[in-house]
């Protein structure tokens, strides 16, 4: 069957032309392509398209400078009342593009949840249309403080959080009483590992592993991990992310993979784990782009005792049932030793890995497949709305499958 997709996205993106492409490959017409620059721009534009049959796909708005400024005045007066670090509209307006600068990130979130709130009124008045992401699951997915209580909350292992810290002086109250030694201090809204930092506390001495890369002229996410061992720049860098908005859990032991760290990049689509990366590096942060490689499934599954996969594909599962999307991508890591496995976080725009196939599909023509599979059975039943989070179809309950180098 065919049916007419609108894709929300940045037009210039490789996230849209692929998915375009894989739209062809499965015999589908291109989808139309509302650029969240003119959705900034213009709220009103999607209510312009006609209330007919269609499956609207949100895609990550990142990626363009114009609508990182845009998002940015959209968050001011928000962030402002939260207070957290500000740039007024004048000040946004007289910014020079920098690759990798830290500008306000909690200021360019709140701009982006006023955008989503907006997608979820328009879609309430187009109700022919199924989103393939609720805006309400994105937002969710993009505040790891909301996700992780609400995985511990439904059983699903998780980071120990450490409640009730708000700057550097309740951080380190809370690791003593805790006896922990180590925390990742993440900011709740980043991706990528940006505005990350693990701070290390132990018999006087701190330390700080982190992206984040200080000069004299900004603050910026570099591609380099490094430690910062000057007490001054470590309490800089810790009371920026706490007034961010940070998600503050125990550091976990990794199990290693041939004498690295690893975890993985599970894509669960449809309720099903679809496709996975395995992720190494020398070090704790194994992202793919922060000199991490990708390691081998395989391998891993060799490894592994008894049950332990399975059980981690069931708690996959289960965060998938939590939110109300077609595709989720979970970041999982297993214990020291295999002892256990903890999902770190889901992500509600990590399914761009483009060089893998699985039964010759890539992921995106795999996506497809399986909203319009889903769209078939609800237009069977008469239902409407946003695609379900728990679904009678699927991709099988067999070990996913992944060949290919990626990027995540």
């Amino acid at each position: 069957m065919t049916v007419p997709f609108i894709l929300i996205g940045n037009a210039e993106n490789r996230r849209v032309s692929l998915f375009q492409e894989a739209l062809v490959a499965q015999g589908q017409a291109l989808a139309r392509v509302v650029p969240w620059r003119e959705l900034l721009a213009t709220p009103s534009l999607l209510l312009d398209l006609p209330d007919t049959d269609a499956l609207v796909r949100i895609d990550a708005a990142g990626e363009s400078w114009e609508v990182e400024k845009a998002l940015l005045v959209r968050g001011y007066s928000e962030a402002v009342k939260q207070g957290c670090s500000v740039l007024d509209p004048e000040q946004v307006a007289a910014l020079r593009e920098e690759h990798g600068r830290i500008l306000c990130p909690r200021q360019a979130h709140l701009g982006f949840l006023s955008v989503l709130s907006e997608l979820e009124a328009c879609f309430a008045k187009r109700p022919r249309w199924r989103a393939l992401q609720a805006p309400a699951s994105i937002a969710d997915l993009f505040d790891k403080r909301i996700t992780s209580r609400k995985y511990a909350a439904r059983g699903i292992p998780v980071p120990d959080p450490l409640d009730g810290v708000t700057d550097t002086a309740s951080l380190r109250e809370r690791m003593r009483e805790q006896d922990c030694r180590e925390v990742f201090v993440k900011v709740s809204c980043g991706s990528s590992a940006s505005c990350l930092a693990i701070f290390r506390s132990h018999r006087g001495r701190e330390s700080l592993v982190t992206t984040i890369e200080v000069t004299e002229t900004g603050w910026y996410n570099s591609l380099k991990v490094r430690r910062i061992e000057e007490p001054e720049r470590i309490e800089e860098v810790l009371a920026f992310l706490l007034r961010e908005g940070s998600q503050v859990e125990r550091s976990i032991p990794k199990a290693r993979l041939g004498g690295d760290f690893f975890d993985c990049r599970v894509l669960v689509v449809a309720g099903e784990p679809a496709f996975t990366v395995v992720r190494q590096s020398r070090g704790p942060i194994t992202n793919l782009h922060l000199g991490g490689k990708r390691g081998d499934l395989d391998a891993l599954r060799a490894a592994m005792p008894g049950k332990a996969w399975e059980w981690a594909l069931e708690s996959c599962r289960a965060v998938a049932r939590v939110h109300d999307c077609l595709h989720v991508g979970i970041d999982l890591l297993f214990e020291e030793f295999f002892e256990g496995h903890r999902v770190v976080e889901a992500n509600a725009f990590g399914d761009l890995l483009p060089q893998l196939r699985r039964e010759g599909l890539t992921v995106y023509e795999w996506e497809i497949r399986e909203a319009l599979r889903r769209y078939s059975a609800e237009a069977a039943d008469g239902s409407t709305g946003s695609v379900p989070a728990d679904g009678a179809t699927g991709a099988s309950g067999s070990a996913p499958a992944a060949d290919g180098p990626s990027r995540c």
